[in-house]
This record gives structure tokens, sequence and C-alpha cells, in this order.
């Protein structure tokens, strides 16, 4: 068990608060949130937005004065990652949006993360700068070239402090090796090597080497005609650096072990859960789709997310999942609605607590969702500008199916679907939670300390 979780009780798990105001990024289309992530240790998290920035907040020491009050996340850097591109030979334009952000470990002084649009992945230093050289010898304090018949004497330069300034510096630039929208990313443990998926295909790059990569995944289809499914999601297993898994969107996920061969076409463990035939309708290829896919910090589990379910894998058993979460089982009903005004095609994802007992994902109306893997209890929690007065404990929201309405409960027939939680992160060691809700970031703590 991590250090700072314990054991999650209804205390720690259900009663959480707002840590500060609605952190708004903005207000337009390209403000809108698409990625989250925190770093290793919890004290910065990363947002990035469709207008290709990357957004970095640093989480503030605790005061003497309120020792056991924990730090607030505060907007340490912000910089520009990618910009919109156009592919003449395929007349496409190539949006900035931010797909995924990954946190590489800290080795030193510097961050280092990795952050990708469609089609180019950029590898990123942020690092922090608080002293300045002076007193050049060819050089004026302006940085202009001096003349060197007035240099008369031999100055040592010296370091003087300055006003601390971040700085992002792009480190390595990876592109030109997908066809297809790139959908993951994910840093293989070895720390070496870090892999990128799209649609048809999974290629492994090394940190050092930007102009080639190794395609290890390759489903394409000699007639695309044939094409049966597509890769919606793959990340690295957290500590073997030979294996990881990639979702489909027909539901299943495969298990891929690099030591058997070098092209991981042939999967050497299958995930798949039958279907009930009693549940067959129109839209069960849509919604069986995996939007999602989550190792266990312990590397024994996998986690799934598909429209209207979380499920959880044992890594010994591939016939069925151990858990099924329903998220918003209330949806079922309103398939028809949402295919039609799109919204059956959303990608939400997932994530576990730092001690893989608790899991998150997200809903429509601004909830999300929590599951207790050990009580089997489960809560909706609401992020709306309403109750985001800074420490406010959240109340558990319910949704009515039908007949009597209580006071407390909101019905279905109300849930706003055009406020959506698509992306939300889990700190590693803490009972923090980030949440993004469109342009909003809203940072929810547990009310214990």
């Amino acid at each position: 068990m991590m250090p700072g979780i314990g054991v999650l009780t209804q205390d720690t798990l259900w009663c959480f608060s707002q840590v500060k105001g609605t952190i708004e990024i903005g207000a337009t289309e390209a403000d809108i949130i698409s990625t989250v992530e925190f770093n290793h240790t919890g004290e910065l998290l990363a947002t990035g937005d469709k207008g290709g920035r990357v957004v970095i907040f640093q989480r503030e020491q605790e005061s003497k004065n309120q020792v056991h009050r924990r730090g607030e996340y505060n907007v340490y850097s912000t910089f520009q990652s990618h910009e919109p591109e156009f592919d003449y030979l395929k007349s496409l334009e190539i949006e900035e949006k931010i797909n995924k952000i990954r946190w590489l470990p800290q080795q030193n002084a510097a961050y280092f993360l990795l952050s990708t649009n469609d089609k180019t992945v950029k590898l990123w230093k942020v690092s922090e700068r608080d002293k300045r050289p002076e007193g050049y010898n060819l050089k004026d304090e302006e940085g202009r070239l001096r003349d060197p018949a007035t240099i008369t004497t031999l100055r040592v330069p010296v370091l003087r402090p300055m006003d601390l300034m971040v700085e992002a510096t792009p480190r390595r630039v990876f592109a030109n090796a997908h066809t297809y929208h790139i959908n993951s990313i994910s840093v293989n443990s070895d720390y070496e090597t870090y892999m990128s998926a799209d649609d048809l295909r999974i290629n492994l790059w090394n940190f050092e080497i930007t102009n080639q990569s190794f395609n290890i995944v390759d489903i394409k289809p000699a007639n695309m005609e044939e094409l049966t499914e597509v890769i919606t999601a793959a990340e690295f297993h957290p500590h073997h650096c030979n294996s990881f898994v990639y979702s489909s969107s027909k539901g299943t996920i495969r298990l891929c072990d690099m030591r058997a061969s070098a092209l991981c076409d042939r999967h050497s463990k299958f995930f798949e859960e039958p279907e009930d035939p009693s549940n067959r309708s129109f839209f069960s290829e849509i919604i069986s789709s995996i939007s999602d896919v989550k190792f266990s910090h312990s590397g024994r589990y996998i986690m799934t997310r598909d429209y209207l379910t979380v499920k959880v894998w044992d890594l010994n058993m591939e016939n069925r999942p151990i858990e099924t979460y329903q998220v918003h089982d209330y949806l079922r009903s309103k398939l028809c609605s949402l295919y039609e005004n799109d919204c059956i095609f959303d990608k939400f994802e997932c994530v576990w607590n730092g001690s893989d007992s608790v899991i998150m994902t997200g809903s429509y109306n601004n909830f999300f969702r929590m599951f207790d893997r050990n009580t089997k209890r489960d809560v909706t929690l609401e992020a709306s500008r309403e109750n985001s007065k800074p420490r406010a404990i959240l109340k558990p929201r319910k949704v009515c199916v039908g007949g009597k309405r209580r006071k407390d409960e909101i019905s279905v027939d109300s849930l706003d679907f055009s406020k959506k939680i698509l992306h939300t992160a889990w700190h590693p060691s803490e009972n923090i939670i980030a949440v993004a809700a469109t342009n909003n970031l809203y940072i929810f703590q547990d009310k214990v300390n």
C-alpha cells in the first residue's frame, strides 16, 4: 500500500473538497482541456488544450502557520507545445490539439514531459533559472559585441540573482511516423524508450533517436475494405519493459510481449468478455469500443473503460473481467438520441488511485464517478462552478430514472450532455484529484487533512 493513502473509509473517499476556486483556462474552443496528468511525485500537474498549449501547475509548499494544510496548485509554466500545420501532399489540416501528456521520472533539477498532437510527439524540458551571468569581456551588458581595441582589462564573470524564470524548451521532435491520428503515448519502465499508437500501428521510439522508430504492431489489412477494428489505446506495463497492452474498437484487449518477436502482431494474451445476447442492440458495437486502458500501479490488473462501464481484468484470467462497474447505466435507454448528437462516440478516460483500491472516471452533466473496489461502494460527484468555493465539501449526486424524483436527485432527462468530464487524474500517493470539465480545471482533495 502506498504511503499517504492508508485504508480508504467513508470519510476519506466520499468527502472531497475544493482545493481552491475553479481554475478557468479560458473561454474559447481552443481553451477546452484535452488531457490532464500528474507527474510521478504529484508536485506538478500538466494540462493540454485544443489550442496546443501546455499549462503546468505546481503545488505550493505547506505554510509554517498551517502545517497540516496541504499546498494549493498554482500556475508554474505555460508554453505553446504544438502549432496548427497543413499537410500539402494530402491536403489535410493537422490540429494543434494536445492529445496526451506523459511525464518522465525526474532525474535532476529539470522536468521532462512528452506531449503529442495527431502526428508529432515532442519532448520538453522545463527548468528554472534564478541567476544570470554578468561581467562579460567581449560583450556589453546588453549583449552587443564590443570593439576589441576598447578592452583594456580582464573581468571575471559573476552570477547575479534574478527573478525566478521557468523556461520550457523542446529537446526532441519525433515526427513523420504516423499516417493516422496518435491516440496514445506511453513511457517504458526502462526510461529509454516510449511508444506512440495510432488507429492501426504502434511505434517504439528511443528518446535519443528522432528520425526513426520501430513498428511493433501493425493491424492494417492489405485491403482496407477488410478493416474490422482499430487500436483505441495502448500502455506499457509499469514494471516489465517487455510487456504492453492495447485495446480495440471491438472491446478486446491484447497483451503483447516484445521478447516473443520483433513484430507483436501475435499477442500473448487476449482479453474479451462474451456478449450477452439479451443486451444485443444496434448500438452494441459502438458502446463496446474501449476508450481507455490502464495498468494498475501493481501491474497485476488492467482497467478498461467503454461507453457505459469500467472493467477490471486480472492478467491471469482472459475470458471475463473480475469486476464490472456501471458508470451511467441509466443512459442505456437514451442511446438513440446520444447517437444522433454524436455523444455516443465520446472517449472517457479512467484512472486508479495510488493504492489501486479506488477507480475514477467521468460522465455527463459534469459528473464523475468513483468506485471503491474493497467495499463495492460508489459515488457520483459533480464538478460545477456553483459549489466551487475553496474548501467546499462535494455532495454526492443521484440520477433519477423514472417515477418520483426526490429533492436532491436530478432527472435523467435534465442531464446536460454538452457538459462532460472526459479527462481526470489522481495524485500518485495522496487523495488529490484533478478533473477537467471543458475549459475548467477542478482540483479536489479529501477533507481529512
